[in-house]
């Protein structure tokens, strides 16, 4: 098998998402599908998927997604777990076995609800239990990792090439109103099952292609606020930044975009008095959230989705919509072939947000 390091191909990595604006759920086939035209932008070291309005007979739970080494990793979680949630149910995540999928760890999933007692003892909500539990399982218990942590979504990951990991997790016995895919091309850092994309925290999930040069500045101004970075690859900051500013600094999607591809000094200066004011404002107070290094970015979170640039547009992109769906992929191809007949393709501007929210009511 090739190791990670042997070959090096800059642009590589591959994006994809679909979401229906009318919430109508889709199986998982279209977007596994998706990924077969860029399976060169990969190199078997990761591949994952993130769906939304998966669990409807659960979604008042948060849904953990661990990976366990082994029997004692579980059992260290599940201590820490029945110490401050309801258990409603537990499960092995079913999968079928292929060849192209192997080492796996034990895969479960935790449906709970944060005891009202603990919230009240610590005086917390309960996303900020849970992500503090997060926190806690992936730093401090050896060989567990939760993978995902939201309500009604779900991430699922592996080291394999993405068509095998919807293959491997029977994805298309799945529906949800969005989905987001991610092949990988591991450049600097290893290709193992946790460092996979999407990569997730409460309703946020992420999938990323490119690079980020800014990484240790970014990671050290985020771990000022409670987050640990575990998953040895550079991509989970940006998740974390995007929790820390929507959930906790209550910034909009569009104001988010404009930390993390904040736009230079020089268009700032050319804006109208009062955005002027709101952008030299936000580089100013979050300058150690600024991502530098080419990147392509999906955000989903519940009821939608951001697709983001880099400011100087170094990483492809492309969106097209169709009737009630919007698409969005690294590839034309990609998109193509989960709707051949597409319309209003374009590629967004280089530091651009697009945002894509479910109608209101639908969900």
């Amino acid at each position: 098998m090739k190791k990670e390091g042997q070959i090096r191909i800059p642009s590589g990595c591959a994006v994809s998402a679909v979401i229906s604006r009318e919430g109508k759920r889709m199986t998982g086939e279209k977007i596994i599908q998706s990924m077969v035209p860029m399976h060169d932008r990969s190199n078997g070291l990761g591949g994952g998927f993130a769906v939304y309005g998966i669990y409807p007979e659960y979604k008042e739970f948060y849904a953990l997604h661990l990976f366990f080494d082994d029997n004692r990793a579980k059992s260290e979680c599940e201590t820490i777990l029945k110490e401050g949630f309801e258990i409603v149910k537990s499960e092995l995540i079913p999968t079928r076995k292929i060849p192209a999928i192997t080492d796996e760890p034990l895969i479960w999933r935790y449906f709970v609800a944060p005891l009202k007692s603990v919230l009240a003892s610590l005086q917390l909500d309960d996303k900020e239990y849970v992500a503090r539990v997060v926190m806690r399982i992936n730093s401090e218990v050896r060989g567990a990792y939760v993978f995902s942590s939201g309500k009604n979504m779900g991430a699922f990951k592996a080291v394999g090439y993405p068509e095998d990991v919807g293959e491997f997790y029977r994805l298309e016995e799945y529906e949800g109103y969005c989905w987001t895919a991610h092949g990988r091309y591991p450049t600097n850092t290893p290709g193992w099952w946790g460092g996979a994309h999407p990569f997730a925290l409460l309703d946020y999930s992420v999938v990323h292609n490119g690079e980020i040069s800014s990484y240790d500045a970014n990671r050290r101004f985020i771990e000022m606020f409670g987050y640990k970075c575990t998953l040895q690859t550079d991509t989970e900051v940006i998740t974390y930044i995007m929790d820390y500013l929507l959930r906790k600094q209550k910034l909009t999607l569009k104001e988010s975009a404009s930390v993390i591809a904040a736009p230079f000094w020089s268009t700032i200066a050319r804006k109208p008095e009062e955005e002027r004011k709101k952008l030299t404002f936000l580089r100013a107070v979050y300058s150690g959230l600024l991502i530098t290094g080419p990147f392509s970015v999906i955000l989903g979170f519940e009821g939608g989705l951001m697709a983001l640039n880099d400011r100087l547009k170094l990483r492809s992109m492309v969106v097209g919509e169709k009737d009630d769906k919007v698409y969005i992929a690294s590839e034309e191809a990609a998109i193509r072939t989960m709707e051949p007949n597409v319309e209003n393709v374009y590629a967004p501007s280089g530091g651009e947000p697009v945002i894509v929210r479910v109608k209101e009511g639908a969900l």
